[in-house]
């Protein structure tokens, strides 16, 4: 016979999430309807986005700020650099925090090294940010205070304009990303190494695998889900990526991403800023849709 006090009605389970509903309806749910409703306003949202067509140019009618977001040369650009951010820096963000993450396993002073290592997430990326701009300063003529420009003058070599060269720029930024997210990422991955069965690894090494083996046919297979739970965190961060480009290179010399150039717009064009939200939001679904499945499916595989 189960007491009185713990039945529950159908009702009881909507009421223990109620608070939690109400929260997302007011700080979720409504800013991005009205984010969406914003977007299909002019600049200064009053009038609706169709108003302002040039004449003798392609109109979208009430979706034009979508145009821009979707065609203007420099939205492009901004979406170049975040694709270029997704298939070079999150690879190298989790291959070097796998490598952290295996290397720590094997020291003596493990916690140690992973503190270290974690330690710039301790840092605001904004400082961070700073930190690394005078890692690259350059200046055109006189002493180099930049530790990279003073290094290679050092050796008698020429300083090099890390930040304001569109070849290189790019780069030296997602190099501060990895630097700043590798600890966060080896945390995860260390953790997920450290539930592998010890005693089947062993078993592997009993029977003549090498340690490249075992790392390749057991611990990665094993570990695999968490990887991708990993990249596909990762993949949302970089793609709302801002902080270190702004204070960086502040979208200059072809580095502009996604956020910047809708940072850039907020006070001058309101509807085209609200519109590159909603694309943004838009490229975070498929990722949140992806990760629900295979949630679904390893619960289902329980």
């Amino acid at each position: 016979m189960v007491p009185k006090i713990m039945k529950q009605g159908r009702l009881a389970p909507w009421l223990y999430l109620l608070p939690s509903l109400i929260l997302m309806t007011v700080f979720i749910v409504y800013p991005t309807i009205a984010t969406f409703r914003l977007s299909l306003l002019d600049a200064h949202s009053i009038k609706s986005a169709a108003t302002t067509c040039a004449p003798g140019q392609p109109c979208w009618g009430i979706f034009e700020n979508y145009r821009y977001a979707l065609t203007n040369p420099e939205m492009l650009a901004a979406l170049r650099n975040n694709a270029l951010w997704i298939l070079l820096m999150v690879p190298g963000t989790i291959v070097g925090a796998l490598f952290f993450a295996l290397l720590a396993d094997h020291v003596p002073y493990e916690n140690l090294a992973k503190s270290i290592i974690f330690m710039p997430m301790a840092i605001s990326f904004v400082g961070a940010s700073v930190i690394w701009r005078f890692v690259y300063d350059y200046q055109s003529s006189g002493a180099q205070i930049g530790i990279l420009n003073g290094i290679i003058t050092a050796f008698g070599g020429q300083p090099v304009a890390w930040l304001s060269t569109p070849i290189i720029n790019n780069f030296c930024l997602m190099l501060v990303g990895v630097w700043l997210w590798a600890g966060f990422c080896m945390t995860i991955l260390s953790a997920a190494i450290k539930g592998v069965s010890a005693e089947i690894l062993e078993a592997a090494r009993v029977d003549g695998a090498n340690e490249f083996q075992v790392f390749g046919n057991i611990l990665l297979p094993s570990i695999m889900p968490t990887i991708v739970v990993v990249t596909t965190t990762m993949t949302i961060i970089i793609l709302k990526v801002f902080d270190v480009v702004y204070v960086m290179t502040g979208g200059f010399f072809d580095t502009e991403v996604i956020a910047n150039r809708m940072f850039e717009l907020v006070v001058t064009n309101a509807g085209q800023s609200t519109a590159i939200a909603v694309v943004l939001i838009i490229l975070t679904i498929p990722i949140m849709i992806f990760n629900v499945q295979r949630f679904r499916k390893e619960e289902a595989a329980r």
